[in-house]
């Protein structure tokens, strides 16, 4: 040993303890233990062991992140967020023992080890989750009002959609892969699965044009958003593309595509998903509170435009109707009486709702003023989505059902029947008429099961696939593109 005693020298000698408290240092400040950064600080102020160099050096696993971080660029993201020249620069160092007063075998021990770790976490969680939390980007843009009218405001919860988020047992199976000589696997696992995002992917190597990259990196983020999914048992799925002013229903054997209305920008329509279970045929309309406090108040007491729109008020803790001229502004304010529209031609809902669960109250139905279908711009509602094809939609749904099945359908939307018996129907009946003249619809069928339910997917893509698999740019209508890469923009 005596041979090797010259080697022993002050400049190459580590001092774990010393390691222990630049790594803890470098993570003061960081507080969110769920976010990569967050949960790197954490792993090394709890004194977390080392995981990428060890008594013979630098592991195998630093070269495999490194290689993978030097193509960062190819999705879009910036090598200096991950410090890429920084570890580059430091892994060099110690492999050649090229340490000196400035750069001390400790204080690159404690950068190199901290910096693997918080790019390894960041990447693998970014690919797996997401980069940015849709809660955050869309649910922060704009304040309602406190319903109590105070000062105090609370955030507009638009993107409605339980999306997962990493979890400290997702950070602990990451770090486990490091041990356990898995680092390029683990890499490799967290690429999305999505064939839009390597669509996107593609584009993203041949654009030039920084709005245009900007566009595709941000779907290319919501592609990895991990939202509920499931698997239909019908094989069908009704997608609805708010950008777009779209819908696609897209079945086992057959797709199809209309245009839509939905919520201006004032009242956006929500991001969710639900499953349709029902539709009802000449529905009544109940009317949202919100609705009643901006368009009807001042109509308080009117007979004349109630009568003309087909409302009524009704007493919500009785059911019961109550007169017009018996409810002054001040009780339709209170929230205790509901203002609702009698079902069939010229109701708001159209002749046609088909319903799912959901926070919002919001729905696909029919529309009475099926004009603006041929606009461009179709942000006209108060947050439901009005379908351009209602009954496609409803054939779409209910799949095989008989022919009388569908023209009782038709004909209680006032639609031609198909069938012999459906033209009989037509010629043996007639319609009731209402109290105030109008005649009242054909009543055969109201209410229809959707079984199975179809998952409905309202979504928000500004490039988007058709029906023939092309991408298509749609407008960034509500403004999410913006907020979304306003977090996303200190990973490129």
């Amino acid at each position: 040993m005596e041979a090797f005693s010259a080697l022993k020298t002050p400049v190459f000698q580590m001092d774990h303890a010393e390691i222990q408290s630049s790594m803890q240092k470098m993570g003061n400040g960081v507080k969110d233990t769920l976010s990569p950064e967050g949960h790197t600080a954490q792993y090394y102020r709890e004194g977390g062991k080392m995981l990428w160099i060890g008594r013979h050096g630098v592991t195998a696993m630093a070269d495999t992140l490194l290689q993978q971080l030097c193509q960062v660029n190819r999705i879009g993201l910036s090598d200096a967020y991950f410090k890429v020249r920084e570890i580059d620069e430091d892994l060099q160092r110690f492999k050649s023992l090229d340490f000196d007063q400035q750069h001390t075998v400790n204080e690159v021990t404690a950068r190199l080890e901290y910096q693997l770790t918080r790019a390894y976490l960041t990447y693998v969680a970014g690919q797996y989750y997401g980069f940015v939390n849709p809660k955050s980007a869309i649910n922060r843009m704009e304040s309602q009002p406190d319903s109590t009218g105070k000062v105090t405001v609370r955030y507009v919860n638009l993107y409605d959609i339980s999306v997962e988020r990493p979890t400290p047992a997702f950070y602990a199976q990451a770090l486990h892969k490091i041990g356990n000589d898995s680092v390029g696997n683990m890499m490799r696992e967290v690429e999305p699965k999505s064939p839009l995002y390597h669509q996107l992917l593609r584009q993203l190597a041949d654009s030039t044009s920084e709005a245009s990259r900007r566009r595709i990196m941000v779907n290319m983020e919501r592609c990895r958003w991990r939202e509920p999914n499931p698997m239909p048992a019908s094989g069908k799925r009704v997608v609805v593309n708010v950008p777009a002013f779209m819908l696609y229903a897209y079945g086992p054997d057959s797709t199809m595509e209309m245009r839509i209305g939905c919520g201006k920008t004032a009242t956006k329509t929500p991001l969710l998903t639900s499953e349709i279970e029902y539709m009802q045929v000449n529905p009544e309309w109940n009317m949202p509170q919100s609705i009643v406090n901006n368009d009807v108040l001042g109509h308080a007491g009117d007979s004349n435009y109630f009568a003309r729109h087909r409302y009524y008020i009704a007493d919500r803790s009785t059911g019961k109707k109550v007169p017009i001229s018996s409810v002054s502004r001040a009780m339709l304010a209170s929230g205790k009486y509901r203002v609702s529209q009698d079902g069939g031609r010229g109701n708001s809902l159209g002749r046609i709702v088909f319903r799912f669960k959901n926070n919002h109250s919001v729905y696909l139905h029919d529309t009475s003023t099926p004009g603006f279908f041929q606009s461009s711009w179709r942000g006209v509602s108060h947050g439901c989505v009005r379908v351009q094809r209602p009954f496609d939609l409803a054939h779409f749904l209910l799949g095989d059902t008989d022919d009388w099945t569908l023209d009782k359908i038709r004909i209680s939307m006032d639609l031609p029947p198909m069938t012999s018996q459906g033209k009989d129907y037509i010629r043996t009946h007639s319609p009731g008429e209402a109290e105030n003249g109008r005649r009242l619809p054909f009543k055969l069928i109201s209410y229809m099961p959707v079984k199975p339910h179809v998952p409905v997917y309202i979504t928000y893509y500004t490039l988007y696939p058709d029906l023939n698999g092309q991408i298509q740019t749609y407008p960034d209508v509500y403004g999410y593109d913006q907020s979304v890469w306003n977090y996303l923009k200190k990973y490129i």
